[in-house]
């Protein structure tokens, strides 16, 4: 997050392309790699089927795991697909929404087997990511009282899903465009941005958003969801810049990569800077629990991704290591999203959030019936 060599650029890929005759040597006990894949996806979604058999007795218990649950895959998704770019696997599979012109699953890709497994891998885990969000629909539709802020939240998950999957097949069809690369990872920030914002408000009782922690904190917290998507946007142009294209045949943006890069490290710096400032408020400011919690949660994830960004400048961006950073980014924001919506809380209409509730931050959500 704070820095990327400014060498960079001389990285190269080691994956060397095999033919579509080896492509086919990998079977492991009678079966093509490929067929492993899909019964692995498929078995997943049956266990997400099975786990789903809770919706129709939704407990408030249940649809915060759901919840939790539709924010590890949207930002595990973004991981996944950093691997897919660090791996040169972009164009493993080179049509969507097939693999080939001829085939949905990788054969006769013209990649290498390893490249061919790992964007078909990525594409799969799609589905999971759906299932997940429309399993949570369902368990929300079936909460009683049903709950309308919750619907529209729940409701704007799968959408977002389905969105994803057109962007990227736009993304393949551009040859993975930087624009396009961007684009698809920072939707996924966008919707994990909506299933923190699910997790925390189905523990609340439905109402209006109160801020319940001085005004200072709140508008630290808003100017770090600012900053931190500013963050984001900056290090896809860095990666639109920089070796890691996806497929060594990829377009890059030509601009100047060490001065991009400052940029980036500056609002990563900021962002540093506002966690800390708002640690220090919320914990001298008798903040309530999870607006201390969470600050100080932020404050750890960005030092730790600091010292991981210095950590890239020096060894001169490792894939491995770009993977990380990726997964740290998504934790950051994570950890941002989180903090802006531990500053206020729904309040029942007719009521007024009084200043203990207010620093205890009690949730009290409305209980779900056993089912419809």
């Amino acid at each position: 997050m704070f820095a990327s060599p400014a060498s960079a650029a001389t990285a190269t890929n080691t994956l060397t392309p095999l033919a579509a005759d080896e492509m086919e040597d990998i079977v492991l006990l009678g079966v093509p790699l490929w067929g492993w894949q899909i019964a692995v996806a498929a078995a997943g979604v049956l266990a997400l089927v099975l786990l789903a058999r809770s919706i129709w007795e939704p407990t408030p218990r249940s649809l915060r795991a759901w919840a939790l649950g539709n924010i590890v895959v949207n930002a595990g998704i973004a991981v996944t697909g950093a691997t897919v770019r660090v791996t040169s696997s972009g164009l493993g599979c080179s049509e969507w929404p097939r693999c080939t012109p001829d085939s949905f699953v990788p054969i006769d890709t013209g990649h290498a087997a390893l490249n061919a497994a790992i964007e078909f891998g990525n594409r799969t885990l799609t589905f999971v990511v759906l299932a997940v969000a429309v399993i949570t629909l369902v368990a929300v539709l079936r909460t009683s009282p049903r709950r309308r802020d919750l619907v529209r939240l729940a409701a704007i998950i799968p959408i977002g899903v389905l969105g994803q999957g057109v962007v990227g097949g736009i993304t393949v069809w551009t040859d993975l465009h930087p624009a396009s690369v961007a684009a698809h990872f920072l939707l996924s920030m966008v919707m994990v941005f909506v299933t923190v914002a699910l997790y925390v408000r189905c523990q609340e009782p439905e109402g209006r958003p109160r801020i319940c922690v001085g005004p200072m904190l709140h508008t630290v917290s808003v100017g770090l969801v600012v900053v931190g998507f500013l963050l984001l946007i900056a290090g896809t142009v860095v990666t639109g810049t920089g070796p890691h294209g996806g497929d060594a045949a990829a377009p890059r943006w030509d601009l100047d990569l060490p001065a991009i890069t400052r940029v980036h490290s500056a609002l990563a710096w900021l962002t540093l800077l506002g966690s800390l400032l708002a640690t220090v408020i919320a914990f001298r400011g008798g903040a309530s629990r999870p607006a201390r919690r969470s600050s100080a949660a932020l404050l750890a994830v960005v030092l730790l991704q600091g010292a991981l960004g210095y950590t890239q400048y020096a060894l001169e961006l490792p894939e491995a290591l770009v993977v990380l950073h990726v997964l740290g980014s998504a934790l950051t924001w994570v950890a941002v999203s989180r903090l802006y919506f531990a500053t206020t809380r729904l309040v029942p209409p007719g009521e007024e959030l009084t200043a203990e509730a207010a620093r205890a931050g009690a949730r009290s959500p409305a209980e779900p019936a056993s089912g419809r």
